[in-house]
This record gives structure tokens, C-alpha cells and sequence, in this order.
């Protein structure tokens, strides 16, 4: 039975007061400049109301391995672009959300551009040329350890007759000397060089803000990058468990090769398919082999777009053959999609091949081997046959659904409140830490930032996380728990 809408709104009133309650006693604490951020900006909420138009686009562009891929990272402020020291990993455009001082744009990252590009680095060429295009201002990363090439000064020339507004970033200048190589690119005739290290993050801040200062308000190339469109889904699994087959099934046709010969598919191959009266974009990738260290040549290749699959994703559905015991590889697949912050959903491939024997024991495998992802989805399929197929798509919506829930400040406090009072942290030492205040920081996945007035122990944060499970769901979604201990303020 639903609730009475005057109790709704008695409880929504309820949750309110605890939250104001609570942050006027955070105030006694000591806060940092991110601390303060984040209270006022409440995670990612509010931003859709203000944006009325397309976002305005960046694109970082540049030769091969000169530490585009490291930059976007850094901007970002988290590990979204994969970066290896091998030239050439990124291929395509690939569009994120980005957010400085308060401004949105989309950034852009794109594979090296080389001037007598052939075969897969022509396309990649290709690609950081309509990057170019679709922008509103383009970010030209250059080595300064090894100053203007051939190369660059032919970027240099496409970026003249683009006519877009140019931000010179010189990279890798780690410390002062260094800058100086940086002065020797004015030669390029673009303005400024400014001076940055990508991987330390010396100088990320002033080349930002020299990107705003000529990012327009609202993009100038209409919705390039649009956001929404299909959910993007990763099929991922150690190789020869049944992804091509799954995805030829999921497609109605032959789309992908399928070979009973492990590792026949090398390159993530993204389909648009019709299911269940909306359209997915899914990605069949190369089976993840043992260690990427491990690997070499194709496989260490495929093993890295497996990666970068899983990074373009929303949501990944880990395919394991229920025939075979439950393999390392197959958790360490769930662990690698647990780790990249991916929606999951868990499918047992094969099942109508199973006896009643195999079955028991793979519930005993399970249990005992799957133990720490009891909130995953979980569909008995047969790419083979098409069994079950038609309850894949309500466990990608679920999973999705939860991915991008949020938690309301105040509830979150108040049930905070409600489970503190009955289960408080231990006593240590002669101490009790409290939980001073909560908020959700983002979502995609959940997470969450605690405030403590103490260190709260590791199995009082899994506690935490269960019981937000049990209240609010999340079923096929990780969630982040995070702890900032903060001390009173000193009385002056």
C-alpha cells in the first residue's frame, strides 16, 4: 500500500531538519577548500537545470605518445583514458564529461595524429581530423623535452586552417628547467606555450583556465558528442566462453566471427541492437588473457582494447561458461569491472547443457568463489539456443537503474542517523568515532563521502555499505563508501 502523501511530505520535512541539524554541527569542524566544494555543490546535481544548450567541446590532439591520454586523466581528475607507454593505444575519439571552476565542457581524446599515416594510423589520423572539427577549441599537446617535429609543424598547419582557437599545451615539463624547452615552442606562431606535467599535474590549473577563457558558453558545433543516445553495454570474459555467440544471437545474425579456437577476436566490435523495444550499443571484446604484463603482440592488444571497452561502457555483462568451474580469470574479469566503477550483471552461459550434478556444484562455486559481488544480476542464458535471452535486458535496466541512482542528502542522514543509533562504531582506545555528516559525491557509480569525527574501521564501512544496500537497492551497481576524518576546530 503507498504511502499517504501528507506522510511523504512529513518524512521529506523530517529528513530536511536532520540534514540542516547536522550541517551546522559540521561547521565546529575543521574543513578544507574540497570539503567546502563538495557540501555546496551536493555531487553532480543541479548541473542539467542550468545547461540550456550543447556543451562546449575541447579536443586534446597531438603526435603519438606525447601524453594526451595522461592529460585528459587529469583532467578528469580520475583513470578514464588508458594510458600505456606503448604509441598508438588510443584509436578513436573518445568524448568525456569534464568540469572546471564550476564550467562543463565535453573533452575529446583522439589518437596521434602522424603526417604520412597509413592502414590503422591513416583512420586514426582521420579521426583527430574531425575531432578537430567538431570542437569549439582545440588543446595542441606537444613533447617539450622534444620540441617542435615535422610532425607538429604539420598539425600546425591543419590547425591554422581549421581557424579554431588554439591552447599550446607544452608537456612534460616536470620542473623548472624544463621550461625553457617550453619557451622554444612561441616558434609555432599559436600564442603561448603553456608549461604543464600531465603526470604530476604542475600547471593543469593555468592552461585550464586559459581554456576557458575562450570555451564559448554553449558549443558552436551542435551536439557533436550527445549525451544520452544508447546505454553502451561490455561483453567481457575470459576468451571461448561465448561472447561472439552471444552477440550474433543477441543480433539475429552472423555479425562476429565465431571460432572454437580461444582468442579469435581481437578488436572490440560495437553494435547497434534492437532488444526489448530500445536500442544498445554493445561491445563484443577480446577474451581478457591471464596478466597484461603476460602478453604479447595481438593478445597484449586485445587485452588493452578489452580495457578500453570497459572504460567506453555503462554497464558490463561478465559471460562465464557454466560448464567449467569457476576459473581465476573469470573473477579477476568481475574484479577488473568492480574496479573500472562499471554497472554489472553476471551471465552463466551454456546452462541448458548442465546436468543436475554440474548445477549443485556451481551454486557450491558461487557461493564460495563469487561471494563479493552477492549484489550482481544474475541470468542462466544459452547463446546457443537463445534460453533466457529475453531476461538479459531487465537485468541491464536494473543494473543501469542503480548505477545512476542518487540519495537524497537528507534521507541519507537520516538513515545514517537510524543505523548509527542502533549499531555504533566500536569504542577504541577510549574513543568513539561518529559520523558527523554524509553526502552522495556522484553517481555512476554511487559514491559516497562520510564525514567522522574518527577513523572508522574497515568492517564498519562494509557494514555501512550493506545496510545502503539493503535500504536503497543498488542491485548490479558498485558503490564507493569514503571516510574524511575532520577534527573540532581549535577555540582561538
Amino acid at each position: 500500500m503507498s504511502e499517504h502523501p501528507e506522510t511523504v511530505d512529513r518524512n521529506e520535512v523530517d529528513d530536511l531538519s536532520v540534514e540542516r541539524a547536522l550541517r551546522v554541527g559540521l561547521e565546529e569542524f575543521e574543513l578544507d577548500d574540497e570539503d567546502v566544494s563538495l557540501l555546496e555543490r551536493e555531487g553532480d546535481e543541479g548541473f542539467d537545470d542550468e545547461q540550456t544548450g550543447p556543451v562546449p567541446v575541447v579536443a586534446i590532439i597531438g603526435r603519438p605518445n606525447v601524453g594526451k591520454s595522461t592529460l585528459v586523466n587529469r583532467i578528469l581528475g580520475r583513470r578514464e583514458a588508458v594510458v600505456e607507454d606503448v604509441p598508438g593505444v588510443t584509436r578513436d575519439r573518445v568524448a568525456y564529461d569534464a568540469e572546471w571552476t564550476g564550467t562543463r565542457f565535453t573533452l575529446v581524446d583522439t589518437g596521434g595524429w602522424e603526417v604520412d599515416a597509413t592502414g590503422i594510423h591513416l583512420r586514426v589520423a582521420e579521426q583527430a581530423e574531425i575531432a578537430i572539427e567538431l570542437a569549439d577549441v582545440v588543446m595542441f599537446v606537444v613533447d617539450a623535452t622534444v620540441g617542435a617535429t615535422d610532425t607538429d609543424d604539420a598539425v600546425v598547419k591543419l590547425l591554422r586552417k581549421s581557424g579554431k582557437p588554439v591552447i599550446l599545451v607544452a608537456n612534460k615539463v616536470d620542473d623548472q628547467r624544463a621550461e625553457a624547452d617550453a619557451a622554444m615552442l612561441w616558434s609555432f606562431g599559436l600564442g603561448q606555450p603553456w608549461p604543464v606535467s600531465a603526470l604530476h599535474g604542475r600547471g593543469s590549473g593555468d592552461v585550464l583556465d586559459a581554456v576557458l577563457e575562450v570555451l564559448p558558453k554553449f558549443s558552436g558545433v551542435g551536439e557533436a558528442y550527445a549525451r544520452g543516445g544508447p546505454r553502451r553495454v561490455a561483453l567481457v570474459g575470459r576468451p571461448n566462453v561465448g561472447k561472439s555467440s552471444l552477440l550474433n544471437r543477441l543480433a539475429g545474425e552472423d555479425r562476429v566471427v565465431v571460432d572454437k579456437v580461444a582468442g579469435t577476436t581481437r578488436d572490440p566490435v560495437d553494435e547497434l541492437i534492437e532488444l526489448g523495444g530500445k536500442t544498445w550499443r554493445f561491445v563484443d571484446t577480446a577474451g581478457i588473457r591471464r596478466r597484461v604484463h603476460q602478453t604479447r603482440g595481438a593478445d597484449f592488444y586485445a587485452s588493452l582494447r578489452t580495457q578500453t571497452a570497459l572504460e567506453k561502457a555503462e554497464v558490463a555483462v561478465v559471460l562465464i561458461d557454466a560448464q567449467e568451474a569457476i576459473a581465476e580469470q573469470d573473477i579477476r574479469v568481475i574484479q577488473q569491472v568492480v574496479d573500472s566503477g562499471r554497472a554489472l550483471v553476471v551471465a552463466y552461459n551454456k546452462w541448458d547443457t548442465l546436468d543436475e550434478e554440474r548445477r549443485h556444484y556451481l551454486e557450491r562455486e558461487i557461493e564460495k568463489e563469487l561471494v563479493q559481488i552477492p549484489w550482481a544480476p544474475r541470468v542462466n542464458i544459452s547463446a546457443l539456443t537463445g534460453r533466457h535471452m529475453d531476461r538479459l535486458v531487465p537485468a541491464i535496466e536494473t543494473a543501469l537503474e542503480s548505477w545512476d541512482t542518487r540519495v537524497s542528502t537528507g534521507r541519507l542522514n537520516a538513515f545514517l542517523g537510524t543505523v548509527t543509533a542502533s549499531n555504533p562504531h566500536p569504542v577504541r582506545s577510549g574513543k568513539q568515532p561518529r559520523i558527523l555528516f554524509a553526502t552522495q559525491a556522484s553517481t555512476r557509480p554511487p559514491r559516497f563521502v562520510i564525514f567522522a569525527s574518527g577513523f572508522l574501521e574497515a568492517g564498519y564501512r562494509r557494514f555501512i555499505e550493506r545496510r545502503l544496500r539493503e535500504e536503497f537497492g543498488f542491485e548490479g551497481t558498485p558503490i564507493e563508501v569514503s571516510v574524511r576524518v575532520r577534527e573540532k576546530r581549535r577555540k582561538k
